[in-house]
């Protein structure tokens, strides 16, 4: 008995080794502060002030101010079908690791079973009985390849939760930026419904001052080639809107609800988007989950080369049983009948043609390449953060630019119309005032757009909401 305890206590003492490598995480190959530009000395710096919360730190509800906004966000992750498949895929890997933990324990069974055995020729029949409890095939994990199997399950286990984590974000993003699409488009045809209605208005007097001989039929022609090429866009845009609801109905899963809160236009959305600080490059590695998913790859590719390096070892299996055993169900359980089965065996690799020496090759191979892919994933999330960032600053003097190209042009289409209407200017300065107003209105809407789509994504390439999206439970 105590050469058995002795015996098992070495056995467990030894299950605790380990042949992974130790880990130690890749330096980042970015810069220690991000790429920008520099702000024009005129210009406030309204956003991205250090007293910002942190784009991670910043629940989606609290970024998107929107109640309208909101709302469509909300029915995506419930509805929406990459996230669905997201989810399962988290369970089932999570299912996967705990199979692989459950592999390092004994498997313990009871068996029974009766017999009645009768031989050709005899009067009588023979019959045995017998009861046992014990474990099937346990193999002793000396070396840790189990471990090393069971660390490498719950690390892609992590990995499939944080790409879980990177959809949801991703879905949130592109349901805000359609949700801007189609208020630019409602925007724009809102402009261009004005233009046909300011190019009929044009048209008909044209045509009114050509019958009394104030305008020629050439001013007419223009104005009615000015009304169709405004018409034509009057139908582009009422496409584009119908277009924008179907994207946002595919990206929420479900048919736009009827009771949707009102929400505001673009020109006013502007506030219903918080302020965020960018922090460092340094906190993306733990805040941003397709950082953090290529890590936990990468660990899990570490843990495997421990699991291939155990194999060059014996592998050491038990299997023991113990019970009764009598010749008739009723004596099973009496003095006497007792029996137990210990059967150890080990099994020792002597050549087996390269087989071990090629798969722990391929895992030293496949963890150069997940690094590889996690310095690549820093890389492309430092120049995403590096561009939006740049996008902040120059934007908010685009768009103020936009705002005064609008007010110039508008006056500039007011006295024009008025030298027109008085015989003093001609119908081609007119015409090219109302081209001017049109284009101005038009970049600003597109501006604007873009400058609330770069927040966005700066919101999202900074690992928007992951402190709200990513509690795993670390078992």
């Amino acid at each position: 008995m105590k050469r058995t305890l002795i015996a098992l206590l070495c056995a467990a003492a030894l299950a605790g080794c380990t042949l992974d490598p130790t880990y130690q995480r890749p330096a980042a190959p970015v810069d220690s502060t991000w790429s920008t530009v520099p702000a024009p000395a005129q210009q406030k710096p309204a956003q991205g002030t250090a007293a910002a919360p942190l784009g991670a730190d910043l629940g989606w509800r609290d970024f998107f101010k929107d109640p309208r906004l909101q709302k469509l966000i909300e029915l995506a992750l419930a509805n929406n079908r990459d996230m669905r498949v997201a989810a399962l895929n988290v369970a089932q890997y999570e299912a996967q690791y705990r199979i692989a933990r459950a592999n390092i324990g004994p498997t313990i069974s009871a068996s029974g079973s009766v017999t009645r055995e009768r031989v050709e020729g005899s009067t009588s029949a023979y019959s045995s009985s017998s009861a046992s409890v014990g474990l099937t095939s346990w193999e002793i994990d000396f070396f840790g390849r189990l471990r090393s199997l069971k660390r490498q399950a719950l690390e892609q286990y992590l990995s499939t939760d944080a790409a879980r984590t990177s959809t949801q974000i991703s879905l949130i993003a592109t349901v805000a930026t359609d949700y801007l699409q189609l208020l630019s488009d409602e925007a724009l045809l809102q402009i261009t419904q004005n233009t046909v209605d300011a190019d009929q208005h044009t048209y008909d007097l044209t045509v009114s001052m050509m019958k009394m001989g104030s305008a020629s039929l050439q001013d007419v022609r223009q104005a009615e080639n000015s009304l169709a090429s405004a018409r034509s866009s009057l139908a582009s845009y009422t496409r584009a809107v119908a277009q924008d609801r179907n994207n946002l109905v595919a990206e929420i899963g479900a048919p736009l609800p009827d009771d949707l809160p009102q929400g505001p236009s673009l020109m006013e959305s502007e506030n219903t988007l918080a302020d965020i600080g960018e922090g460092v490059p340094s906190d993306l590695l733990t805040r941003r989950p397709d950082i953090v998913e290529a890590e936990h790859t990468l660990k899990a590719a570490n843990a495997n080369i421990g699991a291939a390096r155990a194999a060059f070892f014996p592998k050491i299996e038990l299997t023991a049983s113990a019970g009764t055993t009598s010749g008739s169900l009723s004596n099973l359980f009496k003095a006497g009948t007792g029996a137990w089965t210990f059967a150890p065996s080990i099994s020792v690799p002597i050549f087996d043609f390269g087989y071990n020496r090629a798969s722990l090759d391929v895992a030293k191979v496949e963890k150069d390449i997940d690094i590889a892919n996690y310095e690549k994933a820093i890389q492309t999330a430092f120049k995403e953060v590096s561009n939006a960032l740049a996008g902040r600053t120059t934007y908010v003097t685009q768009v103020a630019a936009d705002r005064d190209y609008v007010g110039s042009a508008q006056q500039y289409y007011d006295l024009a119309q008025a030298r027109y209407r008085s015989g003093t200017d001609s119908f081609l300065t007119l015409l090219d005032a109302q081209r001017t107003l049109y284009t101005a209105q038009q970049q600003l809407v597109t501006d604007m757009l873009a400058k609330q789509s770069n927040l966005i994504t700066l919101y999202k390439v900074l690992g928007g909401g992951w402190s709200e999206t990513s509690a795993v439970a670390q078992r």
